[in-house]
């Protein structure tokens, strides 16, 4: 689950949103084994969500494992412990995400956005400028 995948993180942070996966970004998780395709894939609505929600947010960055380590069953992924960064600055984040089978479209999510991460806990959650 903690695999990092920097050029695949590039171009989540600049998709313009879930429902519009172009053929790149799905040939990129077709590459990936299907664990790490439903996080990523998850990661990609959490910030398409975050954005949408009017609220000032701009994530370039979700990570789901944190603050605890996310659980998984068939098509469903959730995470208490999840991370998004927005502006220089770290998010708590809680979400609950479904998908295909395939992992490629997310078929229900539910999010929600905690307190900010104080500067002086990045180091021991692996957060970063």
């Amino acid at each position: 689950m903690k695999t990092a995948i920097p050029l695949l993180v590039c171009v989540l942070a600049i998709a313009p949103g879930a429902s519009a996966m172009d053929a790149s970004i799905r040939r990129q998780l077709s590459e990936l084994d299907p664990q790490t395709r439903l996080e990523q894939r998850c990661d990609m609505e959490a910030m398409s969500r975050i954005r949408k929600a009017k609220e000032g947010y701009q994530p370039d960055k979700v990570i789901a494992y944190s603050f605890g380590d996310p659980t998984t069953s068939g098509n469903m992924l959730k995470t208490k412990g999840a991370v998004f960064r927005s502006k220089g600055e770290w998010y708590r984040l809680a979400f609950k995400c479904e998908t295909t089978p395939d992992h490629f479209d997310v078929t229900a999510f539910k999010f929600r956005i905690g307190e900010m991460v104080p500067r002086d806990a990045w180091d021991e959650h692996y957060l970063y400028d």
